[in-house]
């Protein structure tokens, strides 16, 4: 099937201000069966939009849609969902409002509960942004998940990744051509700089000592740096609101944990695997090794990857995918604490 649009109508966000007609786009992988038991969402990332998610559902993998009713979300921002690129005024481009990983969730709920009747979740994954909000599910809605799996991601941002943050939103913000988010086309500047900074953090300096960069297909770093190859990364307001959720992130900043970060991991009862990636910048083990020790059913696994954020992503080391997908697997077929 193609994807699919769902009507929020208007909604109030969770740090002020609202959206008059909010809507949330998703792609279905198989078939929700009578029970409505068999049910794995799978969030987008920043920057990823459902169809960036396919290469890792299909017969034969963990994520079998013979077997899973496998829902894939778009995040508010990311150019599908409600987005400052396809919002009317007042609420396009840069006056898009700021929307939390909470907003997300409880508008992914709504949708499940809205569309199929949807009340409780065999599993949540995500993958760095998507990470963010497995966690949030787990947490803000205990009784309702019964596992999750967070990779290259944290339960909340962290200050040395709040400055990589940083690092992004003035590379996207520094092309003159920008202007203020009023820009005529899509800033290419913007974008060039933004792809120089994902690939000095985005990957390991290992991969880089080994020359993985090269690949046979450049001579030197220079070469690579200078590549020819599509700016993928979506419009620049679309990308600095995904960025504005990112830097908020914190399961516990909401009603029911007022900050209190512990109480928010303790909170979650799903059986959890948190996989952060051996070299990855953004999110390094030990930050998911603390939080891990405030979950009362989680393990932390440790794809020993070289490839920084992007390991166990496509493209990337066929033995850290599988390490990932045999861990999808392991998860799924545990018990579940959530009764």
């Amino acid at each position: 099937m193609t994807f699919e649009r769902y009507e929020l109508g208007e909604i109030d966000l969770q740090y002020g201000g609202h959206l008059p007609a909010a809507q949330i786009t998703y792609k279905t992988h198989g078939t929700l069966n009578r029970q409505k038991d068999n049910v794995i969402v799978f969030p987008t990332w920043c920057t990823g939009q459902h169809k960036d998610v396919e290469w890792i559902i299909g017969p034969g993998k963990a994520l079998d849609p013979g077997r899973y009713f496998i829902v894939v979300i778009d995040m508010f921002g990311n150019g599908m969902s409600s987005s400052p690129s396809n919002t009317s005024p007042p609420f396009d481009r840069s006056r898009f409002p700021r929307v939390s990983i909470l907003d997300n969730v409880r508008m992914e709920r709504r949708l499940l509960e809205e569309k199929f009747g949807i009340e409780r979740l065999k599993l949540v994954i995500g993958r760095s942004m998507g990470a963010q909000l497995a966690f949030q599910w787990g947490s803000y809605f205990p009784d309702e998940v019964e596992r999750i799996l967070p990779m290259c991601g944290s339960a909340r941002t962290a200050q040395h990744n709040y400055v990589f943050l940083a690092t992004l939103k003035m590379a996207l913000t520094s092309d003159p051509e920008w202007r203020n988010g009023d820009y005529a086309s899509n800033p290419v500047v913007s974008r060039q700089r933004m792809r120089l900074t994902v690939d000095a953090w985005g990957l390991s300096q290992t991969f880089y000592r080994r020359r993985l960069h090269l690949n046979d297909r450049f001579a030197t770093t220079q070469e690579y740096l200078d590549r020819d190859m599509p700016l993928s990364f979506g419009d620049v307001n679309d990308i600095l609101t995904q960025i504005a959720t990112w830097e908020v992130a914190d399961i516990s900043d909401n009603d029911r944990f007022n900050k209190d970060l512990g109480a928010a991991l303790r909170a979650i009862k799903a059986k959890a695997f948190v996989m952060p990636s051996k070299t990855d910048l953004y999110f390094p083990p030990e930050d998911s090794e603390i939080e891990v020790a405030s979950m009362p059913n989680a393990e932390l696994r440790v794809i020993p990857s070289v490839w920084g954020h992007r390991g166990a992503s496509p493209g990337s080391d066929p033995a850290d995918i599988e390490f990932f997908d045999k861990a999808i697997a392991e998860l799924l077929a545990t018990t579940s604490p959530v009764k």
